[in-house]
């Protein structure tokens, strides 16, 4: 019995269906056979041979199947993905979205399904910075912390059921992981357009205690720092509220500022209400 080998991709070893076939020395086995029956034998497992290998050829994905079958339900599926809410449940079989990004790849087409799902990707974050665009300056913060939290959403989906793709394409061919790509695709398209306008009214909310909800003002600000940390020198003292240990170490030369820093936010703090006074008589009055 033999085993028919698939071919081979240049991202990973596919195989075939295996096909059980006779060697021609296995049928003329008896040796009273005629040389007729032998020959005949033979040119049997010859035509099996080359049905079976027509077969798989028959089965090989061209380009333009690519594109008209494998392709539209892919990006139908990354769409729902992109688009529903964290708190949504869309139905989507991953299992299916997953055996076709396996067969895309496979049959060497890594290359056509990186660039449609950039592509798709891109395109999809471009309608995102419009939309922030439009969004009135007091909305923004939020808006931007809604879009970069139904994005990461997105992509703990997307990123494993692309896995196969990762590894044998993007890890192998372009050293690069597909994750990272996906998270500078938004730092390009989405955040760089906006952090010269985000970081005044982050500053500004957070003089403004209650202005805008901790929770995304700390969401915001460290989602920020993960995507570009060479943003911090734009707003040092707003990401150290929310970044630990990334101020550089104290040093005694600078006490006399960071003192008078101290005395600016109580500053700050008292022409917004909070009175240290206030507090000093609560607990007085508790603890009479």
């Amino acid at each position: 019995m033999e085993e028919m080998e698939g071919i081979e991709d240049d991202n990973h070893n596919c195989r075939a269906e295996a096909v059980s076939v006779c060697s021609p020395a296995q049928v003329c086995v008896d040796s009273d056979s005629s040389s007729d029956t032998c020959e005949s034998d033979s040119s049997a497992t010859s035509a099996l041979l080359l049905s079976s290998a027509s077969k798989f050829l028959l089965n090989a994905m061209t380009a333009e199947e690519y594109r008209t079958v494998y392709w539209p339900k892919l990006e139908r599926a990354i769409e729902h993905l992109l688009t529903q809410s964290p708190m949504d449940h869309i139905s989507i079989s991953y299992e299916q979205i997953y055996s076709h990004v396996y067969k895309c790849v496979c049959q060497q087409h890594s290359e056509l399904l990186y660039n449609d799902l950039m592509w798709k990707i891109t395109s999809h974050l471009e309608q995102v910075s419009s939309e922030l665009q439009a969004s009135p300056p007091e909305h923004l913060i939020e808006n931007f912390n809604l879009a970069l939290t139904q994005y990461t959403a997105a992509l703990h989906c997307i990123v494993p059921v692309f896995i196969y793709m990762n590894k044998f394409y993007i890890e192998t061919k372009l050293n690069r992981d597909l994750r990272d790509d996906l998270m500078k695709l938004f730092s390009d398209h989405v955040a760089e357009k906006h952090v010269s306008t985000l970081l005044p009214l982050l500053k500004k909310a957070h003089s403004m205690p209650f202005q805008v909800k901790p929770s995304t003002m700390a969401s915001v600000v460290k989602g920020l720092y993960a995507l570009r940390p060479d943003w911090v020198p734009l707003a040092p003292a707003l990401f150290s509220r929310f970044i630990p240990q990334i101020d550089p170490p104290a040093l005694e030369s600078q006490l006399p500022h960071y003192a008078d820093q101290d005395k600016k936010l109580q500053m700050e703090l008292f022409h917004n209400g909070f009175s240290r006074g206030d507090q000093s008589r609560k607990r007085a009055s508790e603890e009479s």
